[in-house]
């Protein structure tokens, strides 16, 4: 469940998004026509890419994290296996998907279905069940078209049914990547160029940050949405950010100076949804609710990160890792969770106007390890991995400073199942010292139910098991500890600890 941001209602910053990406859309059409008349010839020089033997993972870098499962909710990763396999002859009617993808153009659908149950705690025991269809479409334009080192990208979503978190548990980090309102929406529209022995590229359209920012490789077989995109961008963010199930109008540039090294920087419309007019709560969803807002004139998102795909840590033999550092910086206007805008009183006061300090910008930092910690004899797709990732944001603009999750995941633990995948993981949030001073001013004056705010911990345990290659089932168990950090519940007292269980199906075709 993404929480309403602290974005002023209203504000508009002296950067926007629409500016940026025009200057940067300007220079990516100049490189894209050098990189075509280059493209006629040869390249100059090939560097060495010692990490070329692996696969790529999830987010586009080498995969280091032998531990990354075989499906995901996560957009950031390409599901393994295929149905189509085990439906032999009637896999491929026709031989309509062949003959489409000798010509450049794949298309894959994956559902995921799940039901969860709140068992105790939050707001209240209840049930749920929710599921999306995702349509991708792929074009190789090299091949239907000839232009070399192009290529075309777009998916919708179907998505159904109702998320616990929303209507029973009332955490911060929402159990379910998949949790969002009932619709039918284009997620990302985009086209990717490719220069210089495809070392340098440039992505122009709608485009969602978590599908290559942030992202730890072992953490993809985790259902809770925060392992998937640090939740504190999705906390603090306008609408939550650009991220699922909210693309926006962007522009990302990488360069892959050796295939261990990468640089990418994204330039993003900075509220996929805009700012509602003072005093409309509506849901962000509801305000996109079709995903073609395609907005371009909001404050600005700007995110870079750089990522180091390793051969090992020093002592150790065939153990890969990657380490990442990124950061953030929203160009829109914010509210003090505690203090009032006139004459420096507090938001608790009764006497103060009810109106937020505001603050010019918000930015965040964060740094990630996801590391192999163990290969299985003989194997070199089974093992463990781990991970740990940090982020941190201003205290005094912002309802959580400080999040960090970590964990590990385990493929081909048991014998006769390889490609099954257990994985254990924890999430900490921590609320502000801002907005937890503000709850002891409400204490003070009489204004709130209290109890103090602190921080909510997650922790989960996950086994995701292959069926057949393209059908896996999930079962999920999750632990909420102080949801929404601490909430009261309507009688005053902080909502106890919740416990949720879950089961996921995956089918990808």
């Amino acid at each position: 469940m993404k929480s309403e941001p602290t974005v002023s209602r209203g504000a508009r910053a002296t950067r926007s998004f629409g500016g940026g990406i025009r200057l940067l859309a300007l220079s990516a059409l100049l490189c894209a026509a050098s990189g075509l008349a280059e493209a006629q010839s040869p390249p100059a020089f090939t560097l060495p890419q010692p990490l070329a033997f692996l696969p790529t993972g999830a987010g586009g870098d080498p995969q280091t994290a032998i531990a990354q499962s075989r499906t995901s909710d996560q957009l950031s990763v390409t599901n393994e296996g295929s149905i189509q396999e085990a439906l032999g002859p009637y896999g491929d009617p026709f031989g309509l998907r062949a003959a489409l993808a000798a010509r450049g153009i794949t298309y894959v659908l994956t559902y995921i279905g799940e039901g969860f149950a709140s068992t105790s705690g939050g707001l209240r025991r209840g049930t749920t069940f929710g599921g999306r269809l995702d349509t991708a479409l792929d074009i190789d334009l090299d091949k239907l078209a000839g232009w070399g080192g192009a290529r075309f990208h777009t998916d919708v979503f179907q998505i159904h049914g109702h998320g616990l978190s929303r209507r029973f548990v009332n955490n911060l980090t929402t159990v379910s990547g998949i949790e969002a309102l009932p619709s039918t929406r284009l997620f990302e529209l985009w086209i990717e160029q490719r220069f210089f022995d495809d070392r340098f590229s440039v992505k122009i359209g709608q485009v969602s940050a978590d599908t290559e920012f942030a992202i730890a490789q072992s953490a993809v077989v985790f259902l809770n949405a925060g392992f998937g995109w640090p939740n504190i961008g999705a906390v603090v963010l306008p609408s939550g950010g650009p991220i699922y199930p909210l693309a926006t109008p962007a522009i990302r540039l990488k360069y892959e100076p050796t295939a261990e090294l990468s640089f990418q920087g994204g330039l993003f419309n900075g509220d996929p949804a805009g700012t509602p007019p003072p005093g409309d709560e509506t849901d962000p969803e509801r305000r996109n609710r079709t995903g073609t807002n395609f907005r371009v004139n909001d404050p600005a998102l700007l995110i870079g990160e750089v990522a180091y795909a390793y051969h090992s840590l020093p002592g150790t033999e065939r153990l890969p890792g990657t380490a990442t550092l990124g950061g953030w910086h929203h160009f829109g206007r914010f509210e003090s969770p505690r203090l009032d805008a006139v004459g420096g009183r507090l938001l608790a006061d009764p006497e103060a106007s009810g109106l937020a300090r505001r603050f010019r910008g918000n930015a965040g930092l964060y740094a990630m390890i996801d590391q192999t910690v163990y290969r299985e004899p003989g194997r070199d797709d089974a093992g463990a991995s781990a991970f740990l990732r940090i982020s941190a944001v201003p205290s005094n603009r912002n309802l959580i400073d400080l999040y960090v999750d970590a964990g590990i995941a385990y493929r081909g633990l048991f014998a006769g199942r390889p490609n099954d995948t257990l994985g254990l993981g924890l999430i900490h949030s921590r609320i502000s010292p801002a907005a937890r001073a503000f709850d002891r001013d409400a204490l003070l004056f009489g204004t709130g139910p209290g109890p103090l705010r602190s921080s909510e911990t997650v922790f989960e345990a996950t086994y995701q098991a292959e069926v057949v290659p393209g059908l896996t089932v999930q079962p999920d168990l999750q632990y909420v500890m102080r949801p929404g950090g601490g909430l009261a519940d309507d009688r005053g007292r902080r909502l106890r600890n919740a416990t949720v269980l879950g089961l996921r199906a995956t089918v990808n075709y």
